[in-house]
């Protein structure tokens, strides 16, 4: 079969690959749709430091189940669905807690593992998440949704609540959906004018363009000069953070998504004057894909306007090239791998 492989930083070719051996209580999938996440870019470029190398990857998908062993889920050969790509060890102390999204040995496909980027993968039968009548394209894009769905619900957020996000990009604007579904005042803070408007476009009450001189005064007036009630950090920069700190409101949470790739330096003490309550989040559990799965087919939120680009399969180094160049214009990149059968 034939799969997208970056054989080294900088280097991702289509490949002939064996086609998978199934182990006992796995299903056999054709995959249809993979996005591409920044985590497979970074791995594209060499700044992901859990991935090895050649490494196939991919972990928001959508697959159709070729064969699959007799279950009491009542999935069934020819079922169009998406997977969680989390695996989990079962036995270190955060799975004995269930916490099994931060297991200590996390594999995620497409980093720590081979991904979806083929023309087929063996999934173990547990793993595998039912569509409910939702597209091809709209189940490539729950993983990624899932992701800032988890961290929104971190917290609690009521109704009105004002939030800021900072950063708009694709995990930023799906933040931005979880959290006007909670009702939710959002203000979207980014330096790129073409990522605010499409946060303007998914339902954004404000946006502030950092690069403003007066982006400042501007976020105090929005938050009526005593700061926001939840800031959630979808960047990974030293200085987002801050800026989190910064117009967070006495006694609000901090809801941290960007992975940072360098540390940050300030002084702690502004914690504990403001009382901040910090979560991080990692990953998502399979009840966050169900949800999100019901919501989509309840038509309660078009994911689909995320989509800026779709490529063939066989065009996917020009589609990693695309993201690697992205000037913030392309939020989610899909790569058509094959239609169902």
């Amino acid at each position: 079969m034939k799969g997208i492989s970056i054989q080294r930083p900088g280097c991702i070719e289509v490949v002939e690959l064996p086609m998978p051996e199934l182990q006992e209580g796995e299903a056999l999938l054709k995959v249809l749709y993979g996005g591409i996440c920044g985590a497979d870019v970074a791995s594209y470029t060499g700044n992901q430091p859990f991935t090895t190398y050649p490494r196939i990857p991919g972990h928001e998908f959508s697959a159709q189940i070729i064969s699959v062993p007799e279950n009491d889920r009542g999935l069934k050969p020819g079922d169009i669905v998406t997977c969680n790509p989390y695996f989990n060890c079962g036995s270190c102390y955060a799975c004995r807690k269930g916490l099994v999204n931060a297991c200590e040995d996390n594999q995620t496909m497409g980093v720590q593992r081979d991904g979806a980027f083929c023309e087929y993968i063996a999934m173990p039968v547990e793993r595998l998440i039912p569509g409910k009548g939702l597209s091809a394209k709209e189940l490539a894009l729950i993983e990624p949704f899932s992701i800032a769905q988890h961290a929104i619900s971190r917290c609690e957020i009521r109704p009105g609540d004002s939030l800021m996000i900072a950063g708009a990009g694709p995990i930023g604007l799906f933040a931005l959906l979880a959290a006007k579904l909670k009702g939710a005042v959002v203000t979207v803070t980014d330096v790129l004018e073409g990522r605010l408007e499409k946060a303007k476009e998914f339902g954004a009450d404000h946006v502030v363009c950092m690069k403003d001189e007066n982006a400042d005064e501007q976020l105090r007036q929005i938050s009526e000069m005593h700061g926001f009630d939840v800031c959630v950090e979808a960047c990974g920069l030293s200085a987002t953070f801050l800026n989190c700190i910064t117009y967070a409101c006495q006694g609000a949470n901090l809801i941290l998504i960007g992975n940072g790739k360098k540390e940050t330096t300030f002084l702690h003490s502004i914690l504990l004057k403001k009382e901040l309550n910090v979560f991080g989040s990692r990953n998502a559990y399979t009840a966050d894909f169900e949800a999100l799965i019901d919501m989509v087919a309840a038509g309660r939120t078009d994911i689909l306007r995320m989509v800026s680009a779709e490529y063939k399969a066989q065009d996917a180094p020009a589609a990693f090239e695309a993201l690697v160049h992205n000037d913030g214009s392309l939020e989610k990149v899909l790569l058509h791998m094959a239609d169902p059968s």
